[in-house]
């Protein structure tokens, strides 16, 4: 039978390749939903090659171009978040491929949880802001929640046919970016555009900065908590440039497990869109001539401040790590607007974590506070700097 899905992001890297995974099995896959947020015309384009039941787009001044351009067909077309967050409950869907970018994506898997449909995880802020609460809600609805990470899909499948309680740590492996070997100093003056050019992954804006800053694997550590049920101490983050090997786990007796590939993000999503099984695949082989050495080094917690800071929320707990997920996301936002410079980001992320309201047993409005609050903090706190 096929698994029919809702894309949520579907324009986006990993929503675009999602599709071509579909069109590559379309005997596995139907596509009932693809929501957007403001890339109208890719949307548009989407819709009439798969004809879904719905389409989202997240920007309301778009929808009459979407709406318009989609008359002549039987697809439904709806805007605005809300919407996106209500279209997961359709009966039709099986499977949600959760692509947004930060903090959209915290609503629409939740209420996906809630209708009881399999989630496949790619927007991994949803278990950064609210990871207790969300898992317990996957727990109360019987619901997988499947990583498309890389990382957290490698740790998943190391630990397939593992007894729980073997896990002594996992590692998680960075390329480390384009600045990996950095000092501070020769990061002082660092360019958008040098932060955009990642050495092995295609990926957008938003996430390819915080590779760059190592955010993106201190926002890893704390999903792989949550979805792993780890403490702080077993996950250990180890620098790979290479990105062949893309997370290992080690067991209590001693022995590690590692999962490999080339560095394609069809892969994971393959495999969390076809789980429990594995299918046959016209992705390119692995070949050991072509890559005669793998190396590993820790990373530079000075230099890379964010990853410390990411570990700090982790540790504090609460709505701690909702905070630096929420500052983040502005700070980032105003770097890749020549608003603050790369270094400035961390700045912004450590001024919120010192100055926002910490909760430590927030519920799902308390989130939704914390986030608002955080933004605000971050956004006066950018305007101070842009004053020296």
């Amino acid at each position: 039978m096929k698994k029919n899905l809702a894309i949520l992001g579907s324009t986006g890297s990993i929503g675009t390749q999602a599709l071509d995974i579909v069109r590559s099995h379309p005997d596995l896959f139907g596509v009932e939903v693809l929501t957007a947020q403001g890339n109208c015309d890719l949307l548009i384009s989407q819709a009439l090659e798969f004809k879904p039941n719905a389409v989202v787009i997240g920007n309301e001044n778009c929808y009459l171009k979407v709406a318009e351009s989609l008359k002549n067909s039987q697809i439904k077309v709806f805007s605005g978040p809300n919407s996106i967050a209500q279209i997961v409950e359709m009966e039709e869907i099986d499977m949600v491929l959760t692509a947004l970018v930060g903090y959209a994506g915290l609503k629409p898997t939740l209420n996906a949880i809630k209708a009881g449909k399999q989630i496949a995880l790619a927007n991994k802020e949803t278990l950064v802001i609210a990871g207790d609460l969300v898992m317990a809600e996957a727990r109360r609805y019987h619901v997988p929640i499947l990583p498309v990470d890389s990382e957290h899909s490698a740790i998943f499948q190391c630990l397939a046919g593992e007894q729980p309680g073997s896990v002594e740590k996992i590692y998680l492996t960075a390329s480390g970016g384009p600045f990996f070997g950095k000092t501070i100093e020769q990061m002082s003056g660092i360019t958008k555009e040098a932060a955009l050019h990642h050495p092995n992954w295609k990926m957008g804006h938003k996430i390819t900065i915080d590779s760059a800053s190592m955010m993106n694997k201190g926002l890893e550590v704390i999903e792989a908590k949550w979805l792993f049920n780890l403490k702080p101490e077993q996950i250990s983050v180890v620098v790979h440039p290479q990105s062949v090997i893309h997370s290992m786990v080690q067991f209590i007796d001693g022995s590690m497990k590692a999962q490999m590939g080339l560095p394609d993000m069809k892969l994971p999503i393959l495999y969390a869109l076809t789980y429990p099984n594995r299918v046959n695949s016209d992705l390119p082989r692995f070949n050991f001539a072509n890559h005669p050495t793998l190396t590993f080094s820790a990373p530079d917690y000075t230099v890379f401040r964010n990853l410390s800071l990411a570990y700090a929320a982790l540790e504090q707990g609460g709505n701690m790590p909702c905070i630096l997920n929420a500052a983040n996301e502005i700070a980032v936002s105003a770097f890749l607007n020549d608003r603050i410079s790369f270094l400035a980001i961390s700045e912004v992320i450590e001024h919120c974590m010192a100055t926002v309201s910490f909760l430590g047993n927030p519920q799902y409005d308390d989130y939704v506070g914390s986030h608002h609050e955080t933004m605000a903090r971050a956004d006066e706190f950018i305007l101070q700097l842009k004053q020296y």
